[in-house]
């Protein structure tokens, strides 16, 4: 089945299938469920097409991911990219991988630009990020040209293909660690399987109960972890952490310039949901990213970040720098 669904994703990736066949393939996928080996096959041939970021490979066993699939409609502020954000402050190195707002009102690309930090950034210059900050954000759409292909076809459809979830799977930086949050929790075990196809090392998958594609602080939130290339499914329920559920417009954001507000709040150590829904995910991807010994653990970890100003400071730093290079 991975080396059947390689061959067809590689016509399609070089623009060698006809776009009715195309078509007819990812509604196919999209009707019957895509299986792990195909969401596998399928990264691997968009990986191998995509412009890579070139570095040490002791730099590249360090790298993190923190991204979502979108879609899932929250209206939520930009949590991952300021949880990616706290990360690096304490010391992981965090490849980020992102776009523009295309089914949210501030994507991560947006958010982060509105911090002012300069995305326009050469591969060469996004591994100099991660070198001297711990931070970089690969813009997906000039690391992904074979999507020119892609793109038309996906316009052409009424529904979701496989490529809403590719893209978090296929970071140019090669990272082997991810937190990644997914809109249907039907995705998880798939989406781990398919990453452990693909020489994985850590990560963990989320979808909340409430439609959430990150550990959301409104509801319980299902997850399956891979470690040691092993599955397991588990539930995180934020009431077992000392927070209280919050209602959804309580983590609700808005524009980009918005989003950057509230992620500029967060750093000032503005308490409430919005804090208690980062400090959750980042304590999730200390974990994945083997900083941190538990839930518990992460969650005094980011807090750290946040309320010693370090995370305001670093951020300080990631701007000065991506605008210097």
């Amino acid at each position: 089945m991975f080396e059947e669904a390689k061959a067809k994703f590689e016509k399609i990736f070089t623009g060698q299938m006809d776009s009715d066949e195309a078509r007819a393939y990812l509604v196919e996928l999209y009707e019957r469920g895509e299986r792990a080996e195909e969401i596998a096959a399928a990264v691997d041939v968009m990986r191998a097409h995509s412009i890579k970021l070139e570095m040490d490979e002791a730099l590249r066993e360090k790298l993190i991911d923190v991204v979502g699939t979108g879609g899932d409609k929250s209206g939520s502020f930009n949590i991952s990219s300021t949880v990616a954000l706290i990360l690096s402050s304490m010391g992981c190195y965090v490849a980020k991988h992102g776009n523009r707002a295309i089914t949210s009102n501030s994507g991560s690309a947006d958010m982060l630009e509105a911090l002012g930090i300069n995305l326009n950034l050469s591969p060469q210059q996004q591994v100099r990020m991660l070198e001297e900050t711990g931070f970089t954000f690969m813009f997906a759409v000039n690391h992904h040209p074979a999507m020119k292909y892609i793109m038309p076809i996906r316009k052409s459809l009424p529904h979701r293909t496989i490529f809403n979830i590719l893209g978090p799977l296929t970071n140019p930086a090669g990272s082997r660690k991810y937190l990644i949050g997914v809109f249907s929790d039907a995705f998880l075990e798939r989406i781990v399987t398919a990453l452990s196809l693909l020489d994985t090392r850590s990560a963990v998958a989320v979808s909340s109960r409430d439609g959430m594609d990150e550990i959301s602080i409104c509801d319980i939130t299902y997850a399956t972890r891979l470690e040691n290339g092993k599955t397991s499914d588990f539930v995180i329920d934020p009431r077992e952490y000392g927070f209280q559920l919050a209602p959804a417009d309580a983590i609700r954001g808005g524009n980009a310039t918005e989003n950057a507000e509230i992620t500029l709040k967060l750093f000032e150590g503005e308490k409430g949901p919005k804090q208690d829904i980062v400090l959750l995910n980042a304590a999730m991807a200390f974990v994945v990213d083997g900083k941190a010994r538990d839930m518990q653990d992460g969650i005094e970890m980011a807090r750290e970040s946040v309320e010693s100003g370090l995370a305001k400071k670093h951020l300080k730093n990631i701007v000065k720098t991506s605008n210097l290079l």
